[in-house]
């Protein structure tokens, strides 16, 4: 099956500002930062998953068009479990908003990572223990991303010819797709707004519980960055928010507690 995204892409819009500004954002996110050069910065999430941001000039992007003018996401790497499957998929092609996609062997480490238990009324998980507090977050997976998109069909035709299935839609208007017949409730939501162009909308980063996306927004306000919109949860897919306003492109989520 296809485990989920095992890395993306972002490149800057070319100016030192943004490279600074960029660097700093996914580090008070809690990435871990692990790679650093003149044109490549790379974090990783607690289980390995990969964040590359590039100046638009690095020759991994040769012979790609971004999908919008400035800094943008410009590929997603899926992760695979199984070489049989990977042997069907392209290693390499291009959705239809111009967005570069991979597959490879998920390379992604196993998390035993917990949540907290709630406290729902007649349904007490938690006893003789207090929630726990986080002074910021540590994200544990990209969860997912979300495209506005101007082709809406033609691209969930396209996600669905590699295996991704429709998990929920606005009819003509929204379609999320999971990347396995069983998981989390998406891995793509294509978003199809009159007289919005293509591009990115945001990519979301699943953290442990409801208090870890209370701490990491916190931290993230003390740090100076804007939130969009949250702390909130949506009425489809159930899952606790908190949005930023990202100097690489579109936005960012802190993304607990979604459907399955």
């Amino acid at each position: 099956m296809i485990e989920g995204i095992d890395s993306i892409t972002y490149s800057t819009d070319g100016t030192i500002e943004n490279w600074t500004a960029s660097k700093k954002f996914f580090l008070d996110w809690g990435l871990a930062l692990i790679q650093v050069s003149n044109n490549e910065l790379v974090f990783e999430t607690l289980n390995g998953s990969r964040v590359s941001v590039l100046t638009p000039d690095h020759p991994a992007l040769n012979g790609t068009t971004p999908m919008e003018a400035g800094a943008t996401l410009r590929e997603v790497v899926w992760g695979v479990m199984d070489v049989n499957l990977l042997a069907t998929l392209p290693a390499q092609t291009t959705d239809p908003h111009g967005l570069r996609i991979k597959f490879q062997l998920s390379s992604k480490r196993r998390s035993n990572l917990q949540g907290t238990p709630s406290n729902a009324w007649g349904d007490v998980r938690r006893v003789d223990a207090p929630s726990p507090v986080y002074e910021r977050a540590t994200p544990i997976e990209i969860g997912h991303v979300v495209l506005f998109t101007d082709c809406l069909a033609e691209a969930v035709a396209f996600y669905e010819q590699l295996g991704f299935t429709v998990s929920d839609q606005y009819p003509n208007r929204g379609v999320f797709l999971r990347c396995s017949k069983t998981g989390g409730h998406h891995d793509v939501f294509l978003l199809q707004v009159p007289n919005k162009p293509r591009g990115l909308n945001h990519v979301a980063f699943t953290v442990r519980d409801i208090h870890e996306v209370f701490g990491g927004g916190l931290a993230m306000s003390r740090a100076g960055w804007k939130t969009q919109l949250g702390p909130g949860r949506h009425p489809i897919s159930s899952a606790y928010f908190w949005y930023f306003e990202c100097p690489v492109g579109g936005l960012i989520e802190y993304n607990a507690d979604e459907d399955h």
